[in-house]
């Protein structure tokens, strides 16, 4: 933490509104730091500091009471179907696109868009066009390039120009594997996606990851565990979501990592049948009871995608819809059954941030984005800062994306 002399010393003069000083939360880097004030100029975190003097007159700055309050980093939300995913049951089962205001209730400062089951009908320039737009709107947003399907569906024609050139496109995403919506990629097809994807990654200096959708299939994570057998891949370049979608892959999930790959679990709707599944919460308490490395266990929402249910011939008899606010839900079912949010908190954000390559995000310290969240004494989301912009405040939106109705 920065000390309070000379605090202000370095930060520019600034119109009202750019500059917030956040007073006295219990503040949370994901590490505890006690309760501190926060600076906020021009999108960044200037300082942060046990007591900041008032701002002076000419910084033109708003002050803002957390007393009370836990301060977090924004929630990063790796797996959103940004223009809506769906389609499984013909046209009309496609779901709508995600608006801002979806995200930011959930407490979502960065978030990364993917294509599901349809590249077909949907596209990665749509995905790039949602993703700019939602920058634009305020957030910080992503995008994987690709679907289920092979060969990758790109924006340039390949997948290595697309990481290249494209620059909201960090990895390849959601490619299935042990699904009957896949195209049953062989290994050589796998290595070759992820070879283009890691080269290009590095090329680009981005995160270069392939972001594998995992379905009910009995081969489970076989074609991760051969690829890293018989590559000279690294293994952060496998990242599997849906991993407590059975408890036999959830159990491989956790064999997995030893290995050097992170994974992801999913928080699916609390009102579907969890079945063989796991809640997200559940898979959580699971993975820190066994002892399994935090370090390297993510969650996303799978916001705006279907969540079919099919028969034993592949019809879908059953159906849900992703929520991006499941995300912060599960953060607060965990608190309130008595983690500790240091713990966990790392889950949502700084974890994220580390796999995605997004050196300014997931963590409060000065430097780094201004993306903040404020929790109530229930873990609820009472706050939410995006590039240093209010989106929630007092519980109630006050940003709304263009097509959405008035703040309210």
């Amino acid at each position: 933490m920065a000390a309070t002399a000379g605090a202000f010393e370095h930060v520019p003069s600034a119109s009202p509104g750019l500059l917030q000083l956040l007073r006295g939360a219990e503040v949370f880097a994901p590490a505890p730091l006690g309760v501190c004030d926060v600076l906020l100029a021009a999108g960044k975190i200037a300082v942060i500091a046990r007591e900041l003097p008032a701002l002076p007159p000419e910084l033109a700055g708003e002050e803002h009471d957390l007393r009370g309050r836990r301060l977090v980093p924004g929630l990063i939300d790796a797996h959103v179907h940004l223009i809506g995913g769906g389609g499984e049951a013909g046209p009309s089962t496609r779901v709508p696109p995600v608006g801002l205001s979806q995200l930011s209730r959930a407490g979502i400062t960065t978030v990364v868009g993917v294509l599901g089951t349809d590249g077909t009908t949907r596209t990665v320039a749509d995905l790039v066009a949602r993703t700019l737009g939602l920058r634009d709107e305020g957030l910080s947003a992503y995008c994987y390039t690709g679907s289920y399907e092979l060969p990758v569906p790109t924006l340039t024609g390949s997948v290595r120009r697309d990481l290249v050139y494209v620059d909201p496109i960090i990895g390849v995403g959601e490619l299935a594997l042990s699904d009957h919506r896949s195209s049953q990629p062989t290994l050589d097809e796998l290595l070759r996606v992820a070879a283009d994807a890691h080269v290009g990654g590095m090329m680009a200096n981005k995160a270069g990851i392939v972001h594998l959708h995992m379905g009910d299939g009995l081969r489970g994570l076989d074609l991760v565990r051969r690829a890293l057998d018989t590559s000279e891949l690294p293994p952060r370049v496998f990242h599997p979501t849906h991993i407590n979608r059975n408890r036999r892959l959830f159990a491989e999930a956790g064999e997995l990592v030893a290995r050097g790959c992170s994974v992801d679990v999913t928080a699916f709707p609390p009102e579907d049948d969890p079945g063989d599944s796991l809640y997200a919460a559940d898979a959580i308490d699971r993975w820190i009871a066994q002892g399994l490395p935090v370090s390297r266990l993510t969650c996303s929402s799978d916001g705006a995608g279907c969540m079919p249910v099919f028969d034993a011939h592949g019809h879908i008899c059953a159906m849900d819809v992703g929520r991006p606010t499941t995300l912060s839900d599960t953060l607060t079912e965990l608190l309130a059954r008595g983690h500790d949010l240091a713990e966990v908190l790392p889950i949502f954000t700084s974890n994220v941030a580390g796999l995605l390559r997004l050196s300014h995000k997931g963590r409060l310290t000065p430097g780094a984005d201004a993306d903040l969240v404020v929790l109530d004494d229930h873990g609820h989301i009472a706050g939410v800062i995006a590039r240093g912009r209010w989106l929630i405040r007092g519980g109630q939106t006050v940003v709304c994306g263009p097509f959405e109705r008035s703040a309210s």
